[in-house]
């Protein structure tokens, strides 16, 4: 049972309303993480003003997906692992693809130094090592990537944390985190 309810439009507070319907307008659908975060219009306008930003910057969609599938994996999250299957699928990623960058893996070397990178950001609470600095660095990412990797593992990490405080209904095709990513 989700622990904080998701929210209708109707049921939300007015200030949220006409984010949840830019949503269902360009998505067909309202989320039911966004519906959550609708409780706090500070908060649905946080989330979706960086998410917007994020999509705006270097990194392509395909990778940012990647980076929040390990950053799912790393913490457990079956609802953004979920989400983030689909997003991913719609950014051209493949389910083998998506399974290992789950588990911290991917068969591209400059991928895997990136998702090396995101993953050390979640386990060291961001205070990685020169060492793990420099070997995304040597694989051919400037500092705005850098500078982005670490925005869309946090940007994650707000969405997982969120996810199992509010025990989110996952309105996905269900993707456990720690089980293989159906084909």
């Amino acid at each position: 049972m989700q622990r904080i309810p998701a929210l209708t439009t109707a049921a939300a507070p007015a200030a949220s309303q006409p984010m949840l319907e830019a949503v269902h307008k360009k998505l067909g659908m309202v989320p039911n993480l966004i519906k959550t975060f609708a409780h706090s219009p500070a908060v649905l306008k946080y989330y979706l003003a960086g998410s917007e930003a994020l999509g705006a910057g270097t990194l392509p969609a395909a990778l940012r997906e990647q980076i929040a599938l390990v950053t799912a994996g790393a913490n457990g999250c079956d609802y953004c692992a979920s989400a983030h299957t689909l997003m991913g699928k719609g950014a051209g990623l493949t389910a083998s693809e998506m399974a290992d960058n789950l588990r911290g893996r991917s068969g591209n070397a400059k991928t895997q130094a990136a998702l090396d990178f995101a993953a050390a950001v979640v386990a060291t609470r961001g205070r990685v090592s020169d060492a793990q600095l420099q070997a995304v660095r040597s694989a051919g990412y400037a500092d705005a990537e850098l500078v982005e990797i670490v925005a869309t593992v946090v940007s994650n990490i707000f969405t997982n944390y969120f996810n199992h405080v509010a025990g989110t209904v996952i309105d996905f095709p269900v993707v456990k985190a720690t089980e293989p990513v159906p084909a």
